[in-house]
Formats: C-alpha cells, sequence, structure tokens
C-alpha cells in the first residue's frame, strides 16, 4: 500500500517544519494523536530520534515505535516503523511556493509475514481509503496550527494542561 497526499498551506515553510518536527506537541496539533512518548534522541528530530505515539485510528487506540531515518533540514523527514508483520514508511516534505508551502505525506506499508500478506490481499485494500483520509486529517491539522501561528497566533502546545489540549474550543 503506498498513499500519497498533498496539502497548500498559507504559512511560512520555516512555520510548519517548526510544527511537524516538534515531537512533544504532536498531540496539541494532531488531533487523533493522544500522546507522545520520546524513547531516544531527545526532543530533536535527527536521524535515530525514536518515539511512541498512540493515537486514535479506525476508532481504536494504538500506540507504534517510530524512528527517524532520514532528514534533510527544513525540507524533509522519514520514519520507520514495524508492527503487526508490516513494515511502516513515512515522509514528510515541505515545499516552499509562494509566501506559503505545500506540504506532502507519503505513507507505504510493506507485509513481511504470510499472515500480513494475506490480509493485505484481501480486506487491507479496504483499509486504503481510510488510510488516506486519516493522512489528509493530519495535513489539515497540520495547516490549521501552522496558519494559525502564521497570522500571529500562539504555537501549538502553549497551552498545555489546558481542557482544550491546546486546540481552539469550538463546535
Amino acid at each position: 500500500m503506498q498513499i500519497e497526499v498533498s496539502r497548500a498551506i498559507e504559512a511560512p515553510a520555516d512555520v510548519v517544519w517548526q510544527i511537524i518536527t516538534d515531537l512533544p506537541n504532536r498531540p496539541h496539533v494532531i488531533q487523533a494523536i493522544k500522546s507522545v512518548d520520546i524513547l531516544d534522541g531527545g526532543d530533536e528530530l535527527a536521524v535515530g530520534t525514536r518515539w511512541r505515539e498512540t493515537r486514535t485510528m479506525f476508532g481504536r487506540e494504538a500506540s507504534e515505535e517510530m524512528t527517524v531515518s532520514a532528514v534533510d533540514p527544513g525540507r524533509s523527514y522519514s520514519t520507520t516503523a514495524h508492527s503487526n508483520g508490516n513494515d511502516y514508511l513515512t515522509t514528510l516534505t515541505v515545499v516552499p511556493s509562494g509566501a506559503g508551502c505545500t506540504l506532502t505525506m507519503r505513507f507505504g506499508a510493506t507485509s513481511t509475514s504470510t499472515v500480513s500478506r494475506l490480509m493485505s490481499a484481501t480486506i487491507g485494500r479496504l483499509f486504503v481509503g481510510a488510510t488516506r483520509k486519516a493522512v489528509a486529517g493530519d495535513l489539515e491539522d497540520i495547516a490549521a496550527a501552522a496558519e494559525g501561528v502564521a497570522l500571529g497566533g500562539e504555537h501549538p502546545g502553549d497551552h498545555r494542561g489546558d481542557e482544550s489540549g491546546g486546540r481552539p474550543a469550538g463546535p
């Protein structure tokens, strides 16, 4: 399975880069992420940085360990993960465009076991649309945070501990 989703963002590329590489504040930016626990590498994103991310996916909470496998500072980074007989590779790329930028997320899954290959060949295709929708949702959340900062708002996470989790209150 390979998915690629892009989103134009009305914020400078450096603002978007700051938001997508700020691991501790991910739960304040991306609504599906419930928590991030840094395991190796500290808060700075670099090759080898490893964290456990708990998010709601397909109506259930799941935790995955991710490791940064490549970084092109200010432009892109890739993470790898292994779970349930699959290897995952995710790459986020920021490309400046006028006063804003385009953020692209590429997500790929490769089956590494017989069971996961069978699942992928049968019901796996059903998850492609739902996964694409989840990726698009993540990009929407990132765009909202970056555009808010670009308009003079506070950086996500400045309200840690309040009821909104750092997100604007509303319907």
